[in-house]
C-alpha cells in the first residue's frame, strides 16, 4: 500500500489528543502519518479535512522544507491529491496563522513556507530560486531600529541573497 493510499483509506480518529501543541518547531511525524497529522491539526484548532490532512502530510512528512504554494500544488498533483491551487494557498495560510509554518518572502513576489518555525535566517540562491537555512542561529544585528510607540518587534527575518561568482 503506497503512502497516499494510506491517507485516503485509513480513518480512525479515536486517538486524538488535544495536548499535543507544538511551539517553535514543526512536529516530527513519528507514528502513523494519519494520526500524527490529524493530532497536529486538531492541536491548533484546525479541522482535519481530507485535503488539509493530505497537504499537511506532504508538507511535514519529509523534515524541514521550504516550499512555495506552486511547489506544494505540484507535489499534490503528482501524489494524485485532488486540490486546487486556491485550496493549497488557503491551507498554507491557515497553517501559517496557526503557527505550524513560517512565511518567508523573497523579492516581494515569491513567498516560501518554511516547516521549521524556530528562529533562524536564510540564504536565497538567486539562480536556483532556492531558500536554504543559515546554520548559525546566533547572527546578530549590530543595532536594532527604533520601534514606533505602541509597537514591539515580533520577529526579524534576514534573507542573505547568493549568486554564483562571475
Amino acid at each position: 500500500m503506497n503512502e497516499m493510499t494510506m491517507i485516503e483509506t485509513k480513518r480512525d480518529d479515536s486517538d486524538s489528543r488535544a495536548d499535543g501543541h507544538h511551539h517553535g518547531h514543526a512536529p516530527i511525524l513519528t507514528g502513523c502519518p494519519w494520526h500524527d497529522v490529524n493530532e497536529m491539526l486538531q492541536s491548533v484548532g484546525l479541522r482535519p479535512t481530507r485535503q488539509r490532512m493530505a497537504l499537511s502530510w506532504l508538507l511535514f512528512g519529509k523534515g524541514d522544507r521550504h516550499l512555495t504554494a506552486e511547489m506544494l500544488y505540484e507535489e499534490a498533483t503528482q501524489a494524485k491529491v485532488p486540490v486546487s491551487l486556491a485550496t493549497v494557498y488557503n491551507t498554507l495560510n491557515q497553517l501559517t496563522e496557526a503557527g505550524l509554518l513560517r512565511q518567508v518572502s523573497v523579492d516581494g513576489t515569491k513567498t516560501y513556507f518554511d516547516t521549521n518555525t524556530t528562529t533562524h535566517h536564510h540564504f536565497y540562491v538567486e539562480g536556483n530560486h532556492e531558500l536554504v537555512d543559515i546554520p548559525n542561529p546566533n547572527l546578530v544585528l549590530q543595532t536594532m531600529p527604533e520601534v514606533p510607540e505602541g509597537y514591539e518587534i515580533s520577529r526579524i527575518d534576514m534573507v542573505v541573497r547568493l549568486r554564483k561568482k562571475r
